[in-house]
């Protein structure tokens, strides 16, 4: 009999599992690739998807399709996003939820909504970028001005990203993704199983928003199509919520990272007063 037939039932789902999720990510990091460079490409940089093109004549054809055609859109390209550059700094809380829970027959089930919580809590946080989004549009249309100083945005928003990182909020969320075991063990009790799954996820995945968000909103200023933004980002919150060494990575990548973006902000004003 095979080694893996063996092992005992926890480390063969631990085996099953962990590859599994990483090829989720792998899958939603190709999807993004192959859609950046499609027809539908420019739909990833949220730009006005009901002006030209297939989506406009979908906006045309549905009832409230220039509602519901860029909302679907967005959806989409958020929950790809989220996948590609989250899933990943999640596997020690889906690791940890792993072992607790693999000799239970409702394993599968509990890890599935788990992963729902997690990406419900993104996905609320998306819908508020969403609205933020579409309600700085209306704000350009209704100011010339704004629109022909759009580098004021960017600015803006690096210079938010920038002063996050010296926030207590960052580092009290980050606390709590760096020990997902303890979290895990925590937050995990109660009779209604599949429920306490749910809000698990959810309830990780809000302080991972907590101490993420500010770095995901940079991509509304570099491009939310750009792939190597996107895989830079993603490194950095990797590392920010996994590393043994990341409190260290605080002082010495974290913060510096704070500055330089401060200073990115600082260069865009100068430059264009």
């Amino acid at each position: 009999m095979s080694a893996a037939a063996n092992a005992p039932p926890l480390r063969r789902h631990t085996r099953v599992f962990v590859p599994l999720l990483l090829a989720l990510a792998g899958l939603a990091w190709l999807a993004l690739w192959a859609w950046a460079r499609s027809p539908w490409g420019r739909y990833l940089e949220h730009g006005d998807w009901t002006a030209s093109g297939p989506a406009a004549a979908l906006c045309r054809a549905l009832p409230a399709g220039d509602i519901v055609v860029p909302l679907l859109l967005y959806a989409a390209a958020w929950i790809l996003m989220t996948a590609a550059m989250m899933l990943p700094t999640t596997l020690p809380l889906f690791d940890a939820f792993d072992r607790l829970t693999g000799s239970r027959p409702d394993h599968g089930r509990l890890l599935a909504l788990l992963g729902l919580g997690y990406m419900a809590a993104w996905g609320a946080f998306g819908v508020l970028a969403h609205g933020l989004h579409t309600g700085l549009l209306a704000l350009i249309d209704q100011a010339p001005q704004l629109a022909w100083n759009a580098w004021i945005v960017g600015a803006a928003v690096i210079a938010g990203a920038g002063a996050f990182q010296f926030s207590r909020l960052k580092y009290t969320c980050l606390e709590r993704c760096r020990s997902p075991l303890g979290f895990v063990m925590t937050h995990w009790r109660g009779r209604a199983h599949g429920r306490r799954a749910f809000l698990l996820g959810l309830h990780h995945g809000a302080y991972c928003v907590g101490c993420c968000w500010a770095l995901m909103l940079l991509m509304f200023a570099v491009g939310a199509g750009s792939l190597g933004w996107m895989l830079v980002l993603a490194a950095i919150m990797a590392i920010e919520k996994n590393m043994p060494w990341g409190r260290q990575f605080d002082t010495f990548v974290g913060k510096p990272l704070g500055a330089a973006l401060l200073a990115w902000s600082a260069l865009l004003v100068a430059s264009h007063a």
